[in-house]
């Protein structure tokens, strides 16, 4: 079986340490990304004409350039040599994900703001709710119940686009993987992370399934 193949044996500590990051990686970038992109689309909603356009601006830049061209250019940006603010890949890595996820979430949970009756915005505050109050209590529980399906899809995403890491040398499992098969001319390496990868997207999509049933029911 493939678990016990030398090149894997040999290897096991190296590739369960990319598992790992993988998973870190993508859990903080997700946690991030959703904090991000709801603060973005209440800008984007109610910011006004100030806040607005830039928050409009983050998405455009972040949606229309590619994540490769992002997560190199924030690792060269933040080294040591530059503004110094971290060297470890992973850590650029998260904040590259966090942001580049960031303006996608903030696009799907604009939608889901703008699908919630307006008045029911108007009769919080009638009742004397500040706008941020009415925003965090009434709006925004509405606005993520609708928008849940779409931002699970996004995490699978973002899982599938944390191997683009290993671009900037982030141990994560792509990284490991050409690791092994450097060291042991073995292309287990890479089967191996096909599988990781599928025991942390398989059980997300089976979960945005069921949740999108459970939703379509609700309704």
């Amino acid at each position: 079986m493939l678990a016990f193949t030398p090149p894997l044996v040999q290897n096991a500590d190296l590739f369960l340490g990319g598992y790992l990051n993988t998973i870190l990686l993508s859990g903080l970038a997700r946690a991030a990304a959703l904090v991000i992109g709801t603060f973005g689309a209440s800008l984007r909603v109610w910011g006004g004409t100030l806040l607005a356009p830039i928050a409009g601006a983050y998405v455009e830049f972040f949606r229309n350039t590619p994540f490769l061209v992002q997560v190199s250019f924030f690792a060269v940006l933040f080294a040591p040599a530059n503004l110094g603010l971290t060297g470890d890949p992973l850590i650029v890595g998260i904040i590259a994900l966090a942001l580049y996820t960031g303006a996608y979430v903030t696009e799907v949970v604009r939608s889901g703001i703008l699908s919630v009756d307006p008045r029911q915005m108007e009769a919080a505050r009638s009742l004397g709710l500040s706008q941020v109050a009415a925003l965090r209590l009434v709006v925004l529980p509405q606005a993520i119940r609708i928008v849940l399906p779409p931002l699970g899809n996004l995490s699978i995403a973002l899982v599938k686009n944390s191997a683009i890491v290993s671009a900037i040398a982030a141990t994560e499992l792509l990284k490991v993987a050409g690791l092994i098969e450097t060291r042991t001319a073995s292309f287990d390496g890479y089967i191996a992370a096909l599988i990781g990868y599928w025991s942390i997207t398989i059980p997300l999509a089976i979960a945005v399934s069921r949740l999108e049933r459970r939703m379509a029911f609700g309704r």
